[in-house]
């Protein structure tokens, strides 16, 4: 295949991603509409999770919505449930043709993680795949529409503001430590990301038993206790890949790029105070005790951080030498279609 016919993959790779993740999101919402007319513990993706957050005594699977399960209901939601997963299988895996194709299209071949448009592919590719990897394990179901719904949002955003046609890396990106760099950060980023819907449903589900109201479908929602570990869980994991990333292959690829480990760019700037965010909570949690409400919200002002980095920095900074960056670059260099300024595609 030629590039162009590569690049022709994977730009039909991302609408057609796009739409099947906007089917899987239909899917779910006629599966969670049709669970508002079944008890709470019945049902049959969530009731696992049900039973799980009845344990904890918190409240949150005492009021049932609707009558006695209808086995006709209990079938369709049950279809509902497992095409709508189905269909966020095969959204990811035609995503991951999409990144396959961007980095086929180059000469000479590369990474897809050229420019901004390609980390967010990237990006939200790690999101959907870590779902799918983690959604067993803490019995996921009920963030599958969110999930669908973020994954289609934020591919909106990147096909309709930050597409970019392929082109050749700029020289100082033509490193090693490419690879690792935003790999790590892109995985930390997904992680994160997770972690923070997770802080949200917990800090909304809180909410919702403070004020007596159980209904719909923070019904079905494990119980605050369950989404406070699992949130930790994600942040614990995503903070040390974050570390490598933004602290240690960071710095060095800027020294081979710039002769300097610490250049007071924007984002290198933002991305440590997205790490010292992250600790701060991760050290609460560990010695102060800190739970629930106050650090989801830590775990939050974290998330808006890193997606401020992420894309806030671009469009605010002039002086910021990454290659996401809009702004004229600090170092000259030979102009290169696509790329903005030589340096790092830093995710953070």
């Amino acid at each position: 295949m030629t590039n162009s016919a590569w690049e022709t993959l994977s730009n039909q790779a991302v609408a057609a991603c796009g739409v099947v993740y906007f089917l899987a999101l239909l899917a779910h919402l006629v599966e969670w509409s049709a669970l508002r007319r079944l008890p709470v513990t019945a049902g049959s993706i969530p009731a696992a999770e049900a039973t799980r957050t009845a344990d904890q005594g918190d409240g949150s699977v005492a009021v049932a919505e609707g009558g006695p399960a209808d086995p006709d209901t209990e079938r369709r939601t049950a279809l509902f449930g497992r095409l709508g997963l189905l269909l966020l299988v095969l959204a990811t895996a035609v995503h991951f043709v999409a990144l396959l194709g961007r980095g086929m299209a180059a000469d000479p071949n590369r990474v897809p993680w050229g420019n901004m448009y390609e980390f967010t592919l990237s990006g939200t590719f790690v999101v959907s795949l870590g779902y799918l990897l983690l959604y067993r394990k803490f019995q996921l179901a009920w963030m599958a529409p969110i999930v669908a719904f973020v994954e289609v949002g934020l591919l909106m955003a990147a096909v309709i503001w930050l597409h970019d046609e392929v082109a050749p890396l700029a020289e100082a990106l033509n490193s090693p430590w490419l690879v690792l760099h935003v790999v790590s950060a892109v995985i930390a980023t997904g992680a994160f990301t997770l972690g923070g819907i997770t802080s949200v449903l917990f800090l909304l589900k809180e909410r919702a038993l403070r004020k007596g109201s159980t209904g719909g479908y923070l019904a079905r929602v494990p119980g605050p206790d369950r989404l406070d570990l699992i949130s930790y869980r994600m942040h614990a994991f995503a903070f040390p890949v974050w570390t490598f990333a933004a602290l240690i292959s960071g710095p060095i690829w800027a020294h081979q790029a710039w002769s300097s480990y610490w250049n007071w760019d924007p984002k290198e700037v933002w991305a440590f105070i997205t790490w010292v965010v992250y600790a701060a909570y991760l050290h609460a949690r560990a010695t102060a005790g800190w739970k629930g409400r106050h650090a989801a919200i830590l775990a939050l002002v974290g998330l808006a951080t890193l997606w401020f980095n992420f894309i806030g920095i671009n469009f605010f900074s002039t002086t910021s030498q990454h290659s996401y960056a809009d702004a004229a670059p600090a170092i000259e260099a030979p102009a290169v279609p696509g790329l903005e300024a030589q340096g790092p595609p830093d995710a953070g």
